[in-house]
C-alpha cells in the first residue's frame, strides 16, 4: 500500500510540504471561516482555488511571483508520482513571509462596514460620512493586517505597518496591491462581476518581494454578481462569504468548535465556487 505523503506543515486550507529552497502548496477541500477550520469539506474546492490563483498569476506574469511549477507530474519525486496532488498543487520558491496580508477594498462591506458603523473609521483612517453597506468606495483603499498563524489576524493602520516594514517596502507592497486589485476589478467588470474586495501575501527571496501564497481564490477576495448587487445588504456572492453570511445568524462566538454545516450549504459553495472559476478563466481567455 502506498503511504500517504505527510505534510511539513498544514495551514487552515492549504498543505505545505518542505523540500529545502522550494515549497510544494497544495490545497484541500477543507473550508475556514474566521480563522477556524470546519469538520466539513466542500468537495473539489482544492482544485479550484488552485486554478483560479494560477490563471490569476499567470495574467500578472509582469509582477515577480513564487511560482515555479503548475504541473505536478514535473514535480520532484515522490511527489510527481502521486495523483493527490495533480490540479490542486504549485511548486513554488521558498521565500520568507512578510507578516502583513495587504487587503484593498473596493467597496465597503463585512468587517470594514463594522469598523466604519462603529467608529467612522476604516483600517484607523479617518472616512467620509454617509456610506451604505456595500457601497462603491471613492477610490480603493489599502486596509493592512497582521498575518497570524494562531487566532485572528488583526487590522492595522498604514503608519504601523510602515513604521514595522519600513518606507520602500511598505510603499511597493501598497502600491502593488492597489495596481492589481484595480487591474483586475476592471477586468472583472467586463464580465459582469464586482471584485469587491481581496488580500495580497508577499515575501522576500533574497532582497527581493514576490508575490506569494494565492491569488484573487474565492476564499481571499469577496466576488458579487453585477446582476443581484444592490447597495445597503450584503449582495450574494461567488465565494466564502456565503458561509460567513450563514454563520453570522447562527450564534456562533467564532471560536472552536465550529457547528455543523448543512449539506445545503455546502452544495451552495460548491457550485457558486465552480461557477466563479469558469468566469474567471472566460474573462482571462480573451485578450
Amino acid at each position: 500500500m502506498k503511504m500517504k505523503l505527510m505534510p511539513d506543515y498544514t495551514g487552515k486550507v492549504r498543505d505545505v510540504y518542505d523540500l529545502g529552497d522550494k515549497l510544494i502548496l497544495c490545497s484541500s477541500d477543507r473550508v475556514s471561516a474566521f480563522d477556524v477550520v470546519f469538520s466539513e469539506c466542500i468537495p473539489g474546492k482544492g482544485k479550484i482555488l488552485n486554478s483560479v490563483s494560477a490563471l490569476w498569476f499567470e495574467y500578472f506574469h509582469g509582477i515577480k511571483n513564487h511560482l515555479i511549477e503548475t504541473d505536478a507530474r514535473k514535480f520532484p519525486p515522490p511527489f510527481c508520482d502521486d495523483d493527490y496532488f495533480p490540479g490542486r498543487s504549485v511548486l513554488v520558491k521558498k521565500c520568507k513571509r512578510i507578516d502583513y496580508e495587504c487587503v484593498v477594498r473596493g467597496y465597503l462591506s463585512g468587517s470594514a462596514f463594522k469598523e466604519y458603523k462603529k467608529t467612522g473609521q476604516i483600517a484607523f483612517a479617518d472616512i467620509r460620512t454617509g456610506y451604505r453597506e456595500s457601497e462603491k468606495l471613492d477610490e480603493p483603499l489599502f486596509t493592512p493586517a497582521t498575518k497570524n498563524d494562531i487566532g485572528h489576524d488583526e487590522n492595522v493602520s498604514e503608519k504601523t505597518m510602515k513604521d514595522n516594514l519600513g518606507d520602500s517596502v511598505f510603499s511597493f507592497l501598497k502600491e502593488t496591491s492597489l495596481k492589481i486589485y484595480s487591474e483586475a476589478a476592471s477586468k472583472l467588470s467586463e464580465k459582469g462581476v464586482i471584485l469587491c474586495d481581496t488580500k495580497f501575501e508577499f515575501g522576500f527571496l533574497g532582497d527581493e518581494i514576490l508575490l506569494i501564497d494565492e491569488l484573487l481564490t474565492p476564499d481571499s477576495s469577496r466576488y458579487w454578481d453585477k446582476e443581484t448587487y444592490s447597495v445597503g445588504i450584503s449582495p450574494p456572492s461567488y465565494d466564502k462569504q456565503i458561509l460567513r453570511d450563514y454563520l453570522e445568524k447562527t450564534g456562533w462566538d467564532k471560536n472552536p468548535p465550529p457547528p455543523n454545516l448543512p449539506q445545503d450549504l455546502i452544495n451552495e459553495l460548491s457550485l457558486k465556487y465552480n461557477k466563479l472559476e469558469g468566469i474567471v478563466r472566460s474573462c482571462l481567455s480573451e485578450k
